[in-house]
């Protein structure tokens, strides 16, 4: 038995399992089809063992082939590893790196961390851009973006991603907004016949689902969340804000949390985040890890949702399902 098998006939076997044929694994190796056929039958007769049965309408693995292909998977992962810092360090220092904030981003401490990480790498310019809701996601999908700080779903393997601080989105209105007392108990209900400001999604492809919505409320939309904290100051509308961004206002009482059972407001994940399977360069990598090692950027208490209150105190209370926003 010979063992000099390269690691193109073991992704040519590894794409074949994956994708359940020949001419699916071509497709995805940009390879032809008897190509891949040729390296996976060289593989075998190096190894002299059959990794396939070739007996049915479609190739399955024989349970030789599965137990060569559960060690080739770890093989596989490190040599796609190995490729991507390969990649990394031909890139040299960027000249360019395009960080997106987005609409739950505090913008003063990010800035700031920006602003001095950037002072010592003058040579690599930073190209900022600001998205709301689901544009973030879009540009860094997209190629867009280098780099994001929002949320992100956790569970999407797309995503690599850095914990900096949890953002408590709270239901407010000003003071005498409501021609009824500010309570705990306030119902979507209740809610339904006043104004709801909501931000508009900046995604180029929105999905049609909104969050944090009463159904039946008129609306207005803005860009961003200080514009939504200005029609909301100024009594034109109702919606969620985070603490971060009015907790002096909340403090003060010109603006009230309705905060309760049936508006529990929600406690957000805010996080730094980039493409697991994109090379990054020097540069990205060091702000990647100089972000990190300045989390988290908020206060604890900026985490929590202060409950309504008929007496006004904030009592803060833990993350509900998602309602309005």
């Amino acid at each position: 038995m010979s063992s000099t098998f390269t690691l193109h006939d073991l992704q040519c076997f590894d794409a074949v399992l994956r994708h359940g044929g020949f001419q699916a694994a071509a497709q995805r190796l940009h390879r032809t089809h008897p190509s891949v056929i040729a390296s996976v039958a060289k593989l075998e007769q190096q190894l002299g063992i059959a990794l396939l049965d070739r007996s049915g309408y479609r190739v399955k693995p024989t349970d030789a082939g599965r137990a060569l292909h559960r060690k080739a998977e770890s093989l596989l992962r490190e040599a796609g590893d190995l490729k991507t810092y390969a990649e990394q360090l031909a890139m040299g220092q960027e000249a360019e790196l395009r960080v997106v904030l987005g609409d739950l981003c505090p913008l003063a401490p990010v800035l700031q961390l920006l602003g001095r990480f950037f002072g010592a790498w003058p040579q690599t310019r930073l190209h900022l851009q600001f998205e709301s809701v689901t544009g973030p996601w879009e540009r860094l999908l997209d190629g867009e973006a280098d780099l994001i700080v929002h949320r992100v779903a956790k569970s999407d393997v797309r995503f690599d991603w850095l914990d900096l601080g949890k953002v408590a989105m709270v239901p407010v209105v000003a003071a005498g907004f409501l021609p009824f007392p500010v309570t705990a108990s306030i119902t979507p209900q209740q809610m339904q016949r006043f104004t709801q400001c909501v931000i508009r999604d900046s995604a180029r492809r929105a999905p049609e689902t909104q969050q944090y919505v009463v159904e039946g409320a008129p609306q207005c939309s803005v860009p961003d969340m200080l514009m939504k904290k200005e029609l909301i100051a100024n009594g034109m509308a109702w919606g969620h804000l985070p603490r971060f961004l009015v907790e002096p206002e909340l403090k003060e009482g010109r603006l009230q949390s309705i905060a309760g059972r049936h508006f529990p407001g929600i406690v957000e994940d805010l996080v730094a985040a980039r493409l697991r399977d994109r090379p990054h360069g020097p540069v990205a990598a060091a702000l990647w890890d100089f972000l990190g090692s300045h989390a988290p950027l908020l206060k604890p208490a900026l985490g929590q949702v202060p409950r309504a209150s008929s007496r006004g105190a904030d009592r803060p209370a833990k993350a509900g399902r998602k309602s309005t926003r």
